[in-house]
């Protein structure tokens, strides 16, 4: 048999056509309906065989197609227009609202081990990266000056199967770089690499860049031929491998986009570590400024000040931990550059309230002086959870904050939304953190609104008949039994409640609450005036096997009779089935284990599309539910104190059927879900503004950033003077702190009139420690719970006797009853934080 051979034929651009490959290169299609829109007219057979990859798209379109476009006049005019509007977005004429906070000149370093900017560009996995992906395009939308730093997987993630028996198959497929919407760097006309030592071996990258509007993103790939085998592996897989894989992983993604920013003429003025996967890099640039002759205290200080992290789970597989041994082995031979000792490195990656192992996450909160949770609850939870590294200072006020997630609008808004708000204000885009977007649908006709999203729920609903038909044919299914998986959905969309549940499959997660009674819920189910569907999708980790049972039994519920076309499970999902979801499900379900939810952003793109979130009271929910006046955006299922899987699987169904349904099937004369449309309106209004990635970029800029950079500039000046001066407090403290002494003078009166003025004096005797390096302060608490810090001032001060007389204001305004607690803290002019040395006397 003769042997078969390949050729891919490639068409040549016509002239007038060039600036397509200027498109196709810049992911700003990702969020740009508009530029897709252009590839699809040319040739929309071949955009769907590419699943929207346009870089693909202009490797396989027939050539006809392309001339045919370039000799279409109505084609380049809004081809032109398209042009146009590309190159004012990149222009540096666009609105840059962030110079407050970042300068001319500064840049703003953001490293994470992984991305989601597009399906077309598969090297995320869920939430993290998805979030990555948001935070750069607003960052360009913004005219922030970010880079992005993280690793490009020859096999990404994976490709999901779900097989008849409900058991996932994990199909890792090799990317060709060359048709990703990626470049290499090229300097000099020969490609960028940087080396990286690992175990006395120097591992090679290739440097590729990724742009995301104006902001470029440097991915770094470890397959070259100049490498070992096993060591062109250590980038094929997100997330892959054993122990020693992915510390390989991370010392590359932290020394390695250090050294790819340098080798680029890129130096940061900030660095966002997201997550602990980088935080190797705050050694490498700790090791930049010893090998200055700078001693490695100082050097961490100085670095550190320079530095925020970004914590976004409290579950503990999400925090890398390593054997010290095997942390030994990989920077043992760097500790002479970094003036450290092998003791000195693990105590940066111990965790106080944990084992030995070296923990990524402790080294990243001792490697920076900013760090956040990503939600209100989230932060609370997170500095809870971190008190052992400033074990005197209560968890509410130890230096972990929250910036909450927010979503890119463009990215996940419906179509026909955006038609809306362009018709109602042109200039939207450059206002989504304004309170007043919010009128964008108050005064939209209701049928208008219950059209559009019924217009989505088409749209999704054809995409999962198309999908469960896919399934079928692989599994060798019968059309029969495809017509009863498809019967709900075709009693039509206006009819059918559907309930979205879509995300990583992780057991906290819980995607089987909604089963813990199965009974009541297929009588739910029988007896709901409207057709109920429920949509599940998802990935399990190929590790998880009890998230991939999860799987299964969803699997096998929907094969159930009573459930079947109730319950449906898609296989494959993506950036592109969740856009489709979250703009045409009419609920989102989300029923996480509390506090265990970090943020949860699905739901606000489901959100901001008019879906009605039905969420366990955790993450962003907890401070996105709104009620006011019998209109809500959603409903809450509030958490047990303990975890009480039965008594939420309860509350669940009860919601379900005494408010969801209900208002979900009150029509008007006209069939028209009038209270429904009230409700969804109500979801448009008050997650758009508050829930989007803009405010969270600019809440990043104002309340991070900007501290960073000016921190980091303060003890990098003068040789680093501050940064020696309070690196040597810090050790004068470990030393004398112990020795310190204070107490109230006198006795306060226990009644004092509302406009009497009332002083508190403190005596403190501090062995050893500069009184200036001291300060008092008074907690006071009223009988209704509010809470507020007074700092006093310094009197006078003995350096012979070595104390001092401080003395703390009272506040005007006071009434009722007032506990008031008094505590001693040092401070230094270095601090980024007031209580970052995590020290607290109290009195």
């Amino acid at each position: 048999m003769a042997t078969t051979h390949h050729l891919e034929v490639h068409p040549i651009l016509p002239e007038r056509l060039f600036r397509l490959s200027d498109l196709a290169y810049n992911l700003y299609y990702s969020w740009s309906r508009p530029v897709r829109d252009r590839f699809d007219v040319i040739d929309p057979d071949t955009w769907a065989r590419v699943d929207g990859n346009p870089v693909r798209f202009l490797q396989r379109v027939p050539q006809t197609k392309l001339d045919a476009a370039a000799a279409d006049p109505a084609f380049l005019a809004e081809f032109d227009a398209v042009i146009e509007q590309f190159d004012r977005y990149l222009s540096d004429a666009h609105p840059q609202p962030l110079k407050h906070a970042v300068g001319d000149g500064q840049t703003v370093a953001y490293c994470c081990a992984e991305f989601g900017f597009h399906e077309s560009l598969p090297i995320y996995s869920g939430g993290l990266g998805i979030l990555a992906g948001d935070h750069c395009k607003a960052a360009s939308d913004l005219g922030l000056p970010l880079v992005g730093v993280g690793l490009l997987y020859r096999q990404g993630y994976f490709r999901q199967y779900i097989d008849a028996d409900g058991n996932q198959h994990a199909r890792f497929e090799d990317l060709d770089f060359e048709q990703l919407p990626i470049r290499r760097v090229v300097r000099d006309e020969a490609p960028v690499t940087v080396g990286v030592d690992l175990a006395g071996r120097t591992v090679r990258l290739q440097v590729w860049q990724a742009t995301v509007g104006r902001v470029p993103v440097y991915l770094l790939d470890a397959d070259l031929p100049e490498n070992r085998t096993e060591d062109r592996e250590i980038t094929h897989r997100l997330y892959g491998g054993n122990r020693r894989t992915r510390i390989e992983q991370e010392i590359l993604l932290g020394v390695g986009g250090v050294r790819t920013l340098r080798a680029l003429g890129i130096t940061p003025d900030a660095w966002h570590i997201n997550e602990g996967h980088a935080a190797f890099s705050i050694l490498e640039r700790v090791a930049e400024l010893t090998e200055t002759g700078l001693a490695f205290g100082p050097a961490l200080d100085a670095v550190a000040a320079a530095t925020l992290f970004t914590t976004h789970t409290p579950v503990p597989a999400g925090h890398d931990v390593f054997p010290a041994e095997l942390v030994d082995e990989y920077w043992k031979p760097q500790l002479a550059h970094l003036g450290l000792d092998r003791e000195g490195l693990q105590a940066l990656g111990h965790d106080p309230a944990h084992d030995s192992h070296f923990n990524m996450t402790a080294l990243a909160l001792r490697g920076s002086r900013q760090h956040n949770g990503v939600s209100r609850l989230h932060g609370e939870v997170a500095a809870r959870l971190s008190q052992a590294f400033w074990p005197e200072v209560p968890a509410e006020e130890n230096p972990i904050t929250h910036v909450t997630n927010g979503v890119h609008v463009e990215t996940f808004l419906n179509r026909d939304l955006g038609r809306l708000f362009d018709s109602m204000r042109r200039d939207w885009r450059e206002h989504l953190h304004e309170p007043a977007i919010a009128n964008l649908v108050e005064g939209t006709d209701p049928a208008r609104l219950w059209s559009m999203h019924l217009s989505a729920k088409a749209h999704l609903v054809a995409d999962i008949r198309a999908r469960l038909a896919e399934q079928a044919e692989r599994f060798g299914q019968s059309h029969i039994r495809l017509k009863r998986k498809c019967r709900v959905l075709d009693q039509g969309v206006d009819d059918v409640l559907l309930v979205g549940f879509a995300r990583r499959f992780a057991t906290y997660k819980r995607a089987d609450l909604l089963f813990a009674d199965r009974d009541r819920l297929a009588r739910l189910i029988e007896s709901s005036p409207r057709p109920l569907v429920f949509v599940f999708a998802g990935k399990a980790h190929p590790a998880d096997e009890p998230g991939q049972a999860l799987l299964r039994e969803i699997s096998k519920i929907a094969e159930e009779p009573r459930f079947a076309g109730h319950v449906l499970l898609l296989e494959g999902y993506d950036m592109g089935m969740a856009r489709r979801l979250v703009a045409g499900c009419d609920v989102w379900l989300n029923t996480p284990e509390y506090p265990m939810e970090a943020s949860g952003t699905s739901g606000q793109k489901a959100g901001i599309n008019g879906a009605l979130n039905l969420s366990v009271a955790d993450g962003w929910w907890a401070e996105g539910h709104s009620h006011r006046q019998g209109v809500a955006n959603g409903w809450v299922i509030q958490p047990s104190p303990e975890p009480q899987d039965g008594e939420e699987a309860a509350d669940l169904l009860d919601l379900l059927e005494s408010e969801v349904i209900p208002l979900f099937d009150q029509r008007d004369a006209q069939g028209l879900p009038t209270r429904w449309v009230e409700w969804l309106r109500h979801a448009i209004g008050t997650t758009l503004p508050r829930f989007n990635a803009a405010r969270m970029v600019r809440d990043y800029a104002t309340d991070h950033y900007g501290p960073a950079i000016e921190a980091g500039q303060r003890l990098a000046a003068d040789d680093h003077e501050l940064a020696r001066g309070i690196n040597a407090f810090r050790q004068t403290l470990d030393s004398q702190w112990r020795h310190v002494e204070a107490d109230l003078i006198g006795e306060p009166p226990a009644v004092i009139e509302s406009d009497d003025a009332l002083a508190l004096d403190v005596a403190i005797h501090s062995p050893g420690l500069a009184a200036d390096n001291l300060c008092c302060e008074a907690v006071l608490t009223t009988d209704a719970g509010d809470r507020q810090v007074v700092r006093g001032e310094q009197l006078q001060a003995d350096a012979e006797k070595e104390t001092a007389t401080h003395r703390i204001p009272l506040p005007e305004g006071l009434s009722g009853i007032v506990e008031y607690q008094l505590r001693v803290v040092p401070t230094h002019e270095a601090l980024v934080h007031p209580y970052e040395l995590g020290r607290m006397r109290w009195l």
